[in-house]
Formats: C-alpha cells, structure tokens, sequence
C-alpha cells in the first residue's frame, strides 16, 4: 500500500514508518486501520524554516524531493527524507510559496517566491526562479511585482510554456496578479488572466490531455493591520479551452455569494471530474465536483480546511477518481 505524496502545508513534514506486523496486508478499510496504525516522525526542514508550502516529488526517481518553505528557502532530499539540503541560500527571496519540477525534464526546476497565504506574518517574495541544473544554480525569471505565487503549471508538452497563478500583493492593490504565462521558457510573460487590481488568482491547472485548457481560480484579498478582507464577489474559477486568448466564469452549481480562497484539482484518472473546494459566506461553502470539465458542480460535502487563507487545497488519488485529500492541519480524506 503507498499513499501519494502531497503539496501539505503543515508545520513539518512527516514520514510513514511501516504500520504493525498483523496490518501487512490492507483491509478494505484501509483508510481507518492500516494508514492509522503507521507511526509518523518528523523528518524536516521544517524545524528551522517555517511552516512546509509545496513539494515536488521526481517523477523519475521518487526519493528525490524538492520542499518549498514558507519563510526558509527550498530544500532537496535525494534519499527519501532522510536528509535535506538547502538548494536556496544565495537567492535574494527567502519566502517560497510553490515549487514545480518539469514534466519533461526533471533537471529543471520552477520555484514561485512569496508565502501563499493571507496571515499576518506573510512574507512577500520577488518573482519566479528557474534551474536548469537540479537547484544547483537558479535564476531569476521575472514577476518581481507579483510578491506572492500561488501555483505554477508546466506544459508536459513544450518546457518552455508555463503558467504561473500570481495573487498579487497582500497590503496593497495592484502590482502583477492573475495569470501569466511564458512561452519561451520565461523570457517573456504574457498577462492572460486579469481580473482586477485587487484580485489575483491562486491556482492554475491544466488539462493533461490538452494543455490549452487550463482552469484558474480567482481570489479577492487584501490584508489590513486590523483586519483580513478575504474574499468578495470577484473570487471565482475560469475556463480558457484556446491556451488562456479567451477565460469564462464556471459558477453553474457554485454559491452566488461573495467566495474566498478557492482550491481546484482535476482528477487524473478522468480529467473530465474537477474538484472545489469553496469559501463562501453564508454557510454556502463546501467541496464541490464536476463530471463535465467544470460545466456545472454538485456540492458533494460542507467540507472546508480549518483556516481557509492558509489551506484550502484539494489533491486527488492518482488511482482512485472518487477519492480527494484535503491540505489542512490535518491531513483530511474525501471519499465521494
């Protein structure tokens, strides 16, 4: 049995060790006995570093990670989580809130600078950062003004298309928010999602069958020192079907009322089912699913994270289309 590794934003990462002798073999309900039973220990970096953001497992070689921080860089394990090594310290953005490893080539490296989150204590980044060489080098690709990078997506077809969801700044309007995406390898940016000067996007994803589809969810902040106004009516989910030329609202079976922060995941056992997870006002928020690539929503559960500006990040099974884990403090299951 083998639990997919997950972006978890969590005060330290942690590792299964082998559950008891008499739970070898799985029951059908595995989910309340066999993972129960396994025992976790903290392997780091978190420690000294912050709270865990993002990872990015090899698709090659899977003991080989890579971790974002929120406040303490990007660190790399080559035996499991063993140990780590920083990979980061000579940028000039220590505050990571994604990172991403090339489909095609997992020697490149896409790091998103800037916490992902609405808390107080956030700490603002200066762009996206590109390694060509498995972090031993990096570079500065640009979106300095973006200060905060909520999701990067490769295109697994051509390395040099990316897509990056910029939310923008958190103590002030403007600054560059939205989505932006690059077709020759981020020497260039195109501004293909705008929504407003006080609303960014904080998660792309692409179509794994067609990487000219790619649904984005809007989220409408701003931080105050006496306040956190998050959410309003211009947090939202987009559709693009012709590579991000044309965006449409996706609200069919979503609440009307004001949203907050949105978490989006398309299934890749049948990208055609899309999850949501939904803060809204009201009561009305929840975890969402589509059957028809976001055509219309059911509300599957009143399910949302526990602090919705730090979580609310949905990832789905890779065998299981009914099955969606929920980042949170505590790692959740949804079994639809």
């Amino acid at each position: 049995m083998r639990l997919p590794f997950v972006a978890v934003a969590c005060a330290a990462l942690l590792c299964a060790q082998e559950p008891a002798t008499d739970l070898q073999t799985p029951s059908a309900d595995w989910a309340s006995s066999a993972v129960g039973a396994w025992k976790f220990r903290a392997i780091g970096p978190a420690m000294c570093s912050g709270r865990i953001v993002d990872l990015a497992i090899d698709p090659v070689d899977d003991s080989r990670w890579f971790v974002a921080a929120a406040s303490g860089g990007v660190w790399r394990t080559d035996n499991g989580g063993t140990t780590f090594e920083p990979v980061f310290e000579s940028q000039s953005s220590y505050s990571i809130g994604c990172v991403a490893i090339d489909p095609s080539n997992r020697h490149t490296i896409w790091v998103g600078s800037g916490e992902n989150n609405s808390q107080r204590s956030v700490s603002w980044g200066d762009g996206v950062y590109r390694s060509r060489d498995g972090g031993k080098t990096w570079q500065n690709a640009g979106l300095k003004n973006s200060e905060h990078i909520g999701r990067i997506a490769i295109d697994p077809t051509d390395s040099n298309t990316v897509w990056v969801a910029a939310q923008g700044p958190l103590w002030k309007a403007g600054g560059e928010r939205g989505v932006y995406k690059t077709s020759d390898g981020g020497a260039t940016w195109q501004h293909v999602l705008e929504i407003s000067e006080h609303t960014g996007v904080n998660e792309v994803h692409l179509d794994p069958r067609d990487p000219n589809v790619a649904y984005a969810s809007a989220y409408q902040r701003r931080r105050h020192v006496w306040t956190l106004i998050n959410g309003g009516p211009e947090s939202a989910i987009y559709k693009t079907t012709d590579g991000g030329a044309t965006w449409r609202k996706l609200d069919n079976g979503l609440p009307s009322v004001d949203k907050g922060r949105i978490g989006l995941a398309v299934s890749p056992v049948d990208p055609d089912v899309l999850f949501a997870i939904v803060e809204a006002q009201r009561g009305k928020g929840g975890t969402f699913r589509s059957t028809d690539r976001g055509e219309s929503w059911s509300k599957m559960s009143g399910k949302v994270s526990s602090s919705p500006q730090y979580y609310n990040e949905l990832v789905c099974d890779p065998h299981s289309v009914d099955t969606v884990y929920c980042l949170d403090t505590y790692l959740s299951l949804i079994h639809i």
